[in-house]
């Protein structure tokens, strides 16, 4: 029983917790106003790329840094990347497969995570590739038996002290639905993931164990109110990915999209927020915190997440517990940021919690944005029917089923790089 609690933990992850009372009826939906992403912070509105780029853009930014994510720390981590293995004939000859290590911080105290790279075999030109996080080590990514286990960070029942489970075999391939690798491998695109963990436990102390508890980072110190929360660790590790990917003459560094579920959802787009490099940020089921517009009162809440994660944003966030009106900004705004390059939002039609409608809102009310910078949004306010993805740049779907990211999904975010890339 002992070794199969990391894998246990990988699906118990996603349980939503969801008291009684929740909001779950749209005519219960209180009228909202938003706040509009072209006016700036003086009142004056945006009607150029260039005032978009040099003064509203970063004035959302520090909002984000300050009242949600919370900032990256002065001198942050010093990072390396070192190629541990190649192999030119892995799954059947099908791909390539890479093993990177990528170090946070300086000995003793360096923390490690493994890029796990696949690319497809045959190819005369450097490879596209989708970027994200794992909700468990990358051996469960496929049955791949070239890829070393390693054990999921769980808490000891007796103790309840963070320790790495014991790695179990079995363990190879229990995340592959998640992950799709023969039809991206198929479609010509390379896949590259890292253990989330790997950056810092998902756990509300596992900050001493993450790349935030390092010297260079907050030292294991509480962060400051405007300080990073486990999200902005996550994000800012996906950046550091990148800079891997930039220096692979297998990786054509200008066709990375970064992908995430659910909190990793929040955190590809928090990563592709901040970080230009990355041409497509895909949002999958992100929900609050994420896509999702808060203001709705709908699903999940500001207050749900801060009790129920208190380590995922900073301090600030708190301060807009039942207060989301209050808030300066929206998810349109976070959505915005990713403005003129490809945006991707899905939903799933039964993930209440993560309020399929909320997403849509947030990704038509980000349109403006994308039409000042010439490229075309979603292109309606009308919802669409399920499994009917509708967009343009901004793309967006609502999918039958429940919060998971499955075939449908990756055939979808895949049409979408053909559409972008090629």
């Amino acid at each position: 029983m002992k070794a199969l609690l990391p894998f246990i933990a990988a699906v118990a992850i996603f349980a939503p917790q969801q008291p009684p009372g929740t909001l779950y009826d749209e005519a219960k939906v209180p009228a909202i106003v938003l706040p509009d992403p072209l006016v700036m912070n003086n009142g004056e509105r945006v009607r150029d790329a260039r005032t978009w780029s040099e003064q509203r853009r970063p004035e959302i930014l520090e909002m984000y840094r300050s009242q949600v994510f919370g900032r990256v720390p002065a001198g942050a981590p010093v990072v390396a990347a070192r190629v541990d293995s190649v192999d030119t004939r892995a799954l059947g000859g099908r791909a390539i497969r890479k093993l990177v290590t990528i170090t946070f911080g300086r000995d003793p105290d360096a923390r490690t995570a493994r890029l796990l790279l696949y690319l497809p075999s045959g190819s005369k030109r450097p490879a596209p590739v989708f970027l994200g996080l794992s909700f468990a080590p990358v051996q469960t990514l496929s049955a791949d038996p070239g890829v070393p286990i390693e054990g999921q960070w769980e808490r000891i029942p007796d103790t309840k002290q963070i320790a790495r489970a014991v790695p179990v075999d079995s363990s190879r391939g229990t995340s592959a639905s998640r992950w799709q690798l023969d039809m991206v491998l198929e479609r010509g695109y390379g896949l590259a993931a890292i253990y989330y963990g790997d950056i810092e436990p998902d756990f509300a102390d596992g900050m001493r164990l993450g790349v935030r508890g390092l010297p260079a980072g907050t030292g294991g110190a509480e962060p400051a109110p405007d300080e990073w929360g486990a999200i902005s660790a996550w994000a800012w590790a996906l950046s550091r990915a990148m800079d891997y990917l930039e220096t692979d003459r297998d990786v054509d560094a200008n066709r990375v999209a970064v992908v995430g579920h659910s909190r990793l959802g929040k955190t590809a787009l928090w990563a592709g927020a901040q970080d230009p490099r990355f041409s497509i940020v895909v949002s999958n089921d992100s929900g609050e915190g994420g896509a999702a517009i808060s203001r709705r009162m709908f699903g999940e809440r500001t207050r749900n997440l801060n009790t129920a994660f208190p380590h995922w944003f900073c301090g600030n966030f708190k301060k807009y517990n039942e207060r989301e009106a209050a808030m300066p900004f929206d998810a349109h705004f976070l959505l915005a940021l990713v403005a003129p390059r490809a945006l991707y939002v899905a939903s799933a039609e039964e993930d209440l919690w993560a309020d399929p409608r909320g997403e849509f809102l947030a990704a038509v009310r980000a349109g403006p944005v994308y039409e000042l910078l010439g490229r075309k949004g979603l292109g309606t306010d009308a919802f669409p029917e399920v499994n009917h993805p509708v967009g343009n740049a901004v793309r967006y779907h609502v999918r039958t089923g429940k919060h998971d990211i499955t075939a449908y999904d990756w055939d979808q975010y895949l049409r979408f790089a053909d559409t972008q890339w090629r």
